[in-house]
């Protein structure tokens, strides 16, 4: 089994726009992570049924479109529903910063904002996941 951390990338809802996601998996990629990307309009259910599927430590969700105060709690009440509260759950996108402490109240570990450099990304799953990749 690889000891290497197993990330799910997904873009839920309608948003058709991932430039962005795209970087980040090629990024953590290159930063030594397994990635797997899900791709655009993906459903709560469907992540999380990928999560299961992919045995991934991480889950990365980005939404461009102003819908994520709907997707994301939405995606961490599936992920808890399938026994993966245990998964780190982080986000990226267009997110008010009004927003974000409702996020991560909703579970969501961290969210990165556009700009975000791909090596704070990856530190801070290394910190949070640490040697319990699965």
């Amino acid at each position: 089994m690889s000891s290497r951390i197993r990330v799910l990338v997904a873009k839920p809802g309608l948003d058709g726009h991932d430039r962005g996601a795209k970087v980040v998996v090629r990024g953590l990629r290159d930063a030594g992570m397994e990635v797997i990307y899900l791709g655009l309009r993906m459903s709560p259910d469907q992540i999380a049924e990928a999560a299961i599927q992919e045995d991934v430590s991480v889950v990365g969700l980005s939404c461009l479109s102003g819908a994520h105060m709907a997707l994301f709690p939405r995606t961490m009440e599936k992920l808890r529903e399938k026994g993966l509260a245990d998964v780190l759950v982080v986000a990226g996108g267009i997110i008010p910063e009004k927003d974000i402490p409702q996020l991560k109240e909703a579970g969501i570990a961290e969210v990165f904002g556009p700009g975000t450099s791909i090596e704070t990304i990856a530190k801070f799953i290394r910190t949070k996941i640490g040697g319990t990749a699965r």
